[in-house]
């Protein structure tokens, strides 16, 4: 009898151990090892892309005008890159219950009305469950195939007899694959079912959109090789209790990536918003010390959002710091310029910032306005609320030169704002603006005497 060969995989990185390990040397992780049995397909199968083909030039590729399709939303076309391209393979993660699921099946009803054959695929739902569903959101398609299977060899044979202009996976964490000797979900599992679809994908031209569950720390379960198969990676961002939901493309061949789409989670699903710096600016508090508007770049779109700080004296011997929706470890280096450089005794005082709406900001060109919001706080002067600020700042206090300054300005100028503190550096090459006063700082210390009035 043939010896029945093991293994152990970790769940979070995919690293292979002939012996179980409570700890991941890869990935550190704890307890992520799970036994799995030999696979039963052939050594050295190579799964292709499509029938065998010959190199050609890259001059003679032709690309059809109608490669992309739309798909009736437009933030989620904003995200892709202009719409969904044929051939294409998307992986959505995010938390359970964000509306991964309302999301896709909306997409679906609006693929299907244009007269694209649409199949979905789910392996977490009755056909009844996703009915019940559809008919809350209102959705009802001739070209809309629901079907309710986890089994890889038969959603194999769906999608071949029917050839389907958009295939959605709900989840590709519940597909298996019958020759994988290993539980659904498994590491094996996921790679193996992801390639199989990604074959199908491209030989037929079908845009595939993959469900994918995520981890206690937020990432896409699963090897971090998954990501690198597919085509497009968007995450959905926000908390349950807020009504807003942020998606995000971090890796898109076809587009740009870290673009961000808006919608709001309704009665009649996800809404998408047009207008995000109304949607961020519209619960702003007035006569508030400490809060400032910030001109962001988010993908390639400027949005405006509220920054807000408070300062407060500290009622222990180390002031305490916290960061929300911003790197922590900027705001502390930041916080250091300020006592450095502005003579601020910020060392017994304990330092709050929040950026408002749940969206993250990574950007340096937000560190003048949080600046001005600790030095709001600190002073307890009110910002001119029809003031918009952007800028990096460096260790010595200057402030350093942005990309998409003009871009940033007119946003602020389409919202009605009156004045814009920007580095002294972008001021070469901007088009002239009669609406909107537009102000130049070289250094920190500039930069407060106006925002505060010179106090």
């Amino acid at each position: 009898m043939a010896k029945i060969k093991t293994k152990y995989v970790c769940q979070e990185c995919g690293y292979i151990s002939l012996k179980w390990m409570g700890k991941c040397p890869e990935c550190n992780s704890w307890q992520s090892f799970v036994e799995e049995f030999g696979n039963n397909k052939k050594s050295g199968e190579v799964v292709s892309i499509g029938s065998s083909q010959k190199p050609v030039k890259l001059k003679n590729i032709e690309i059809e005008m109608e490669n992309r399709f739309s798909t009736s939303n437009r933030e989620l076309d904003r995200v892709l890159g202009g719409g969904i391209v044929r051939g294409s393979l998307v992986l959505v993660g995010g938390d359970p219950g964000i509306g991964k699921s309302t999301l896709l099946i909306q997409v679906a009803n609006n693929v299907g009305k244009k007269g694209f054959k649409v199949l979905y695929v789910s392996g977490e739902e009755s056909l009844k469950q996703i009915k019940m569903r559809a008919d809350r959101l209102k959705i009802e398609n001739d070209n809309l195939y629901i079907v309710s299977e986890n089994n890889l060899h038969y959603i194999s044979k769906y999608i071949e007899e029917d050839k389907p202009n958009l295939l959605i996976i709900d989840s590709i964490q519940t597909i298996y694959n019958p020759d994988v000797a290993s539980a659904p979900g498994s590491v094996s599992q996921v790679r193996e079912g992801t390639a199989a679809l990604m074959k199908l994908s491209k030989k037929y031209g079908i845009a595939t959109f993959i469900v994918g569950h995520v981890t206690k720390t937020g990432a896409i379960a699963g090897p971090k090789v998954l990501e690198h198969m597919v085509d497009t990676v968007l995450y959905f961002e926000g908390e349950k209790h807020n009504v807003y939901r942020i998606l995000r493309a971090v890796k898109n061949r076809f587009g740009s990536t870290n673009e961000i789409g808006i919608f709001e989670m309704t009665n009649d699903g996800l809404v998408e918003v047009i207008n995000p710096s109304h949607l961020f600016l519209s619960h702003r508090p007035k006569n508030a010390a400490g809060s400032v508007v910030v001109a962001s770049i988010e993908g390639t779109r400027p949005v405006l959002i509220e920054l807000q700080a408070l300062i407060s004296p500290t009622s222990f011997g180390t002031p305490r710091r916290m960061a929300t929706g911003i790197d922590y470890n900027r705001v502390v280096m930041l916080m250091a310029v300020l006592e450095k450089k502005i003579g601020l005794q910020l060392q017994a005082q304990d330092g709050y910032i929040n950026v408002v709406g749940g969206i993250q900001l990574s950007e340096p060109a937000v560190d003048l306005a949080i600046i001005a919001a600790i030095a709001s706080s600190f002073r307890n002067k009110v910002i001119d609320p029809q003031m918009v600020i952007f800028g990096e700042v460096g260790l010595t206090g200057e402030v350093r030169t942005v990309n998409f300054a003009e871009k940033r300005i007119r946003e602020a100028s389409k919202m009605g704002f009156k004045t814009c503190i920007i580095p002294k550096g972008n001021l070469n090459g901007l088009s002239k603006m009669e609406d909107i006063e537009i102000i130049g700082v070289e250094n920190v210390h500039e930069a407060l005497d106006i925002i505060l009035g010179g106090s």
